[in-house]
């Protein structure tokens, strides 16, 4: 007797971030395969977990702090040893409204470094990573020699570069830089997986109406942001689920011609910010 297909191991994906983005990814992405949630807030990944058992999902959830490298690796070994890893999708991070500087770079920056290292060693032909990164990081002003060093420089260099030292205490400007590099890091990094036969790409979200948006707009008492949305023509935030449909295309072979890439869907705003913001 041959073994069922039920024997065999499912296809997996992996989603960094049990929150609104990543709840969104990991429903879009789920059906019929094994799906590994990680986040480092148990309650968090707890409560996502359950949700998504109940509808259905083969969900399991690992507990980690992309802060810290070494559970990073772990958490792509727990997914190699469950199957193929036909997907991975980097959605954890925090906001320039509610972190302080020093958060903000170990967990968007050195955190994203860390899955793109940690699932490099277990990336196989056909393996997709998507990170989600920003608009913000398109708004970088970064000189060309910082800007390769935030591409290439070692994990445990990167806190004491020059361009990471001299940000002193903005949030703001360590999330632009953090998610700049995000950027750099997967350009970088797409030669490495590529001789594996996989693919490394960034998604830039604008305004998304997530939690973490929310608060991002709480912090924005004038209105500023609401205001930009009007005027670039979208009139209103993204919803998580566009950014699914986005990392959606990214991970099926459909885009497999496509690494190395930034794919925007900001609803036209970093657009309208280069060429039709007025300036003050």
């Amino acid at each position: 007797m041959h073994g069922s297909r039920d024997d065999q191991p499912r296809d997996v994906v992996v989603v960094t971030g049990a929150g609104g983005m990543g709840s969104a990814v990991a429903r879009r992405l789920g059906s019929g395969r094994t799906l590994i949630l990680a986040d480092a807030s148990r309650t968090q990944l707890d409560r996502t977990v359950d949700a998504l058992r109940a509808e259905g999902y083969a969900v399991r959830g690992v507990p980690t702090d992309v802060r810290d490298r070494a559970a990073v690796e772990r958490l792509a070994r727990t997914a190699a040893g469950a199957g193929r890893i036909t997907a991975v999708v980097h959605t954890a991070g925090v906001a320039a409204a509610t972190a302080s500087v020093s958060r903000i770079l170990e967990v968007d920056l050195l955190g994203t470094v860390y899955v793109i290292e940690g699932f490099e060693q277990v990336a196989v032909r056909g393996t997709s990573l998507v990170c989600v990164a920003s608009v913000a990081g398109h708004m970088a002003s970064i000189g060309a020699e910082d800007e390769a060093a935030l591409a290439t420089a070692p994990a445990d260099r990167l806190l004491g570069l020059d361009a990471v030292t001299g940000l002193g205490d903005d949030p703001t400007a360590a999330y632009i830089l953090a998610k700049r590099a995000n950027l750099l890091r997967v350009q970088a990094a797409a030669l490495a997986w590529s001789r594996l036969g996989a693919r490394v790409n960034t998604v830039s979200p604008g305004v998304v109406a997530t939690a973490m948006a929310k608060a991002e707009a709480d912090a924005d008492s004038d209105g500023h942001m609401m205001r930009m949305l009007d005027a670039c023509g979208a009139g209103r935030p993204g919803t998580p689920a566009e950014i699914a449909d986005a990392v959606a295309f990214l991970t099926d072979p459909r885009s497999s011609y496509i690494t190395g890439a930034d794919l925007l869907v900001d609803g036209g705003q970093t657009a309208w910010i280069r060429h039709h913001m007025p300036r003050g």
